[in-house]
């Protein structure tokens, strides 16, 4: 309930402020910054070098990947009919590739499952931050560098490399091998607490409902394919490798979770389609409260 209280409360200031004009235009621009250079390399090293590989996890591990690919399948097929552009096109993958399956979806495990089956959805998370981390990053910048008409790879790799989450997520799949990090979790907890409510607050600052007309064909597309379609894939894997119990369940209800707000906050912040990202997790949260109840029954 609490977290639930703090998505109503961080988004909706977010929205009065904006309305009441009493930041700068662009203030959420250094919200973001913040966001992305600070406390998500944060939750990087905290959270990652505590993946516990093994196969009884398997449809936790794969879950994340086949939304993704799923995810790119469904963005390629609607871009041959509407011809999108490089800046939609990507914001469209993005988001429909990544779910928010940690700060939405932990609350909503515990609501649905209560709070000891939350386990079972930290694999989903870790490995979806992992594909955020990485090819989630690569695909952002690719596509801002070839907005900017600077598409040679060295320029991509120069990109890629000088971005933090990118090096913490490959220095907390690296470093635990050699040297304990967990004597910095006290302090990386305090920076990972921050990243929630500094990036809810800027998606409400940035959240124009008046533009819903104007991104209903994208948004439309983005929120069948998050809600109902990502599910659905992770079900047939759930046939597919005849798993079963509560950690299938939970699996399947991850995957309908709502567009990744970080991975929304930078692809507005490279200027992919800011507009539609802002709404696409805004109301991704209000539309994933109806969606969720009905996959849970669905799933029982």
């Amino acid at each position: 309930m609490v977290n639930f209280i703090l998505i109503f409360l961080c988004v909706s200031t977010g929205v009065i402020l904006s309305k009441l004009r009493v930041l700068p235009a662009d203030a959420y621009k250094s919200i973001n910054a913040w966001v992305l250079y600070i406390a998500l390399p944060a939750l990087s090293l905290r959270f990652v070098p505590e993946v516990e590989w093994s196969m009884k996890l398997l449809i936790s591990i794969l879950g994340p990947i086949v939304v993704w690919l799923g995810a790119w399948l469904f963005v390629q097929l609607y871009d041959r009919k509407k011809k999108l552009s490089v800046g939609a096109r990507t914001a469209l993958l993005v988001t429909c590739g990544l779910g928010n399956t940690a700060f939405i979806g932990f609350p909503m495990v515990a609501a649905y499952y209560g709070e000891t089956e939350i386990h079972h959805a930290v694999v989903f998370d870790q490995i979806t931050f992992i594909l955020f981390a990485t090819i989630g990053v690569i695909t952002v910048l690719r596509a801002s560098a070839e907005k900017e008409k600077n598409i040679g790879f060295g320029f991509i790799v120069k990109k890629v490399f000088r971005f933090p989450p990118f090096l913490a997520c490959l220095a907390a799949l690296i470093l635990p091998r050699f040297v304990d990090v967990s004597l910095a979790n006290p302090l990386l907890d305090k920076l990972v607490a921050t990243m929630s409510p500094m990036a809810l607050f800027s998606i409400g600052l940035q959240l124009k409902l008046g533009a819903i007309k104007q991104e209903w064909r994208l948004l439309s597309a983005g929120l069948l394919y998050k809600l109902i379609l990502a599910p659905i894939l992770v079900l047939g894997l759930v046939f597919l490798l005849h798993s079963s119990g509560n950690l299938a369940k939970i699996s399947v209800f991850e995957a309908g979770m709502s567009s990744h707000i970080t991975v929304s906050l930078m692809a507005g912040q490279y200027n992919l389609q800011p507009k539609y990202c802002s709404l696409v997790v805004g109301l991704g949260i209000l539309l994933g409260f109806v969606t969720s109840t009905v996959w849970y029954f669905i799933l029982q």
